[in-house]
C-alpha cells in the first residue's frame, strides 16, 4: 500500500508506532519498523540524551529500516535538556522525530537543519493547522478515544478526520481507537493517510514491559478507562484501577482547586511501578479505549501482517469491492 505517508518516511506499510513512555524502546521500535512500519523510540524515558545515543545505537543494531524518535513538550516536574536531546538524535542520524504536548516551533529551526522530518501530535485541527504554517512534514490527528493526552475539546475521531482532511495539505494519520486492519481502512476513507498505534502496540510480545500489563489491558473492555487531570487542563486518559479511582476521589472533592501537588504520588512515577515492576493498579497510566477491541498479545510481526491482510484482502478487495461490483451489475 502506497500513501503520502509511506513516501514520506520511507515505509512499506502505513502504520506508525506512537511514542510511549517506557514503552518506546529498542525491542518494540526494531520489531515494527522490521514489520514495515514505523518505530519510535521515546526520548524522555531514557532520562538523559547519553542514555537516548545509547537507545538509537541499540535499535540500530537491530534493524537497518528506518525509525524515529519521539519527543515530548508537555508540562513536567523538571525542565528536560531538549537542545542536547536534539543535538543525541542529530548525532545518531534519526531522520524522523515525532513531537507531542507543546508547539515545537522552538525547537523546528535546529532539527529541520539536521534534515529531520517532523510529524506533530495534534488533538485539534486548529493545532494541526499551526503546526502545517511552523512548517512540520505530517500530523498525526488524536481524537478523543487516544490514551495519554486527548486535548480538551473531545471531539472523536469520525468527526476530527474528515474535518482534517477538509482543513489540511500537509499528510496526516488518525491516533486514537487504532487497532486492526477496519481502523486503517476506515482511518484512509476519513482523510488521513496512514494510522499512529500506541495501546495496541502495548499488547505485543516485543513491547518490553511486565506482563500485567499486556494482560490488564486484555481483560479490559472500552469502558474501562478513564479521564483524569481535567481540572488541571490536562486530560490523560487512563486505565481504571485502584489509584485511578482514588485520584477521582480527590479531583471530585477539590474541584476546580486542584492542583498537581494534591495528585502528585498518583500521577508521577508511576510508569516504573506499572511498566516495570507490574503493578497496576497504582495509579495513571495511558490507555486508550482501544483496549476493548484487544484480545491478544501477537509479535509484531504477526501484527502488522494481520493489519494489512484485512485491510486489503479482506476488506479493500473482499467486503467493500464486492459491494460495488454488486451494486454495478444490479
Amino acid at each position: 500500500m502506497k500513501t503520502r505517508i509511506t513516501e514520506l518516511f520511507n515505509i512499506r506499510h502505513p502504520i506508525i508506532q506512537g511514542g510511549m513512555h517506557y514503552v518506546g524502546l529498542a525491542p518494540l521500535a526494531a520489531a515494527v519498523s522490521n514489520a514495515g512500519g514505523l518505530g519510535m523510540i521515546t526520548a524522555l524515558t531514557l532520562g538523559t540524551p547519553e542514555k537516548l545515543a545509547q537507545e538509537i545505537a541499540k535499535t540500530r543494531g537491530m534493524t537497518d529500516q528506518p525509525f524515529g524518535v519521539n519527543l515530548t513538550f508537555l508540562p513536567s516536574f523538571t525542565q528536560p535538556p531538549y537542545e542536547e536531546y536534539i543535538a543525541a538524535i542529530r548525532e545518531g542520524g534519526i531522520k524522523v522525530v515525532e513531537t507531542a504536548g507543546r508547539s515545537p516551533e522552538a525547537y523546528m529551526p535546529a532539527l529541520k537543519a539536521a534534515g529531520i522530518k517532523v510529524i506533530h501530535k495534534c488533538t485539534a485541527v486548529r493545532h494541526a493547522l499551526k503546526a502545517e504554517r511552523i512548517g512540520c512534514d505530517a500530523v498525526s490527528v488524536d481524537g478523543f478515544e487516544c490514551g495519554g493526552h486527548p486535548g480538551e475539546d473531545d471531539v472523536p475521531n469520525m468527526i476530527l478526520l474528515p474535518a482534517a482532511a477538509r482543513a489540511l495539505k500537509i499528510p496526516f494519520v488518525a491516533s486514537g481507537g487504532m487497532a486492526d486492519g477496519r481502523s486503517l481502512v476506515a482511518a484512509l476513507a476519513l482523510g488521513a493517510d496512514g494510522m499512529n498505534m500506541g495501546t495496541r502496540f502495548l499488547c505485543t510480545q516485543e513491547a518490553p514491559v511486565h506482563q500485567n500489563v499486556k494482560n490488564a489491558i486484555v481483560a479490559a473492555s472500552e469502558l474501562d478507562t478513564r479521564l483524569v487531570m481535567r481540572p488541571l487542563r490536562n486530560t490523560e486518559r487512563v486505565l481504571n484501577n485502584p489509584g485511578v479511582q482514588k485520584l477521582l476521589e480527590i479531583e471530585a472533592a477539590k474541584g476546580a482547586s486542584t492542583t498537581i501537588e494534591d495528585i502528585r504520588e498518583l500521577v508521577g512515577g508511576i510508569y516504573p511501578k506499572a511498566m516495570v515492576q507490574g503493578d497496576v493498579d497504582a495509579g495513571a497510566w495511558s490507555c486508550g479505549m482501544v483496549a476493548g477491541l484487544i484480545h491478544d498479545i501477537p509479535s509484531v510481526a504477526e501484527l502488522i501482517e494481520r493489519i494489512m491482510r484485512e485491510a486489503t484482502d479482506e476488506l479493500i478487495n473482499g467486503r467493500l469491492r464486492a459491494m460495488v461490483d454488486a451494486g454495478t451489475s444490479a
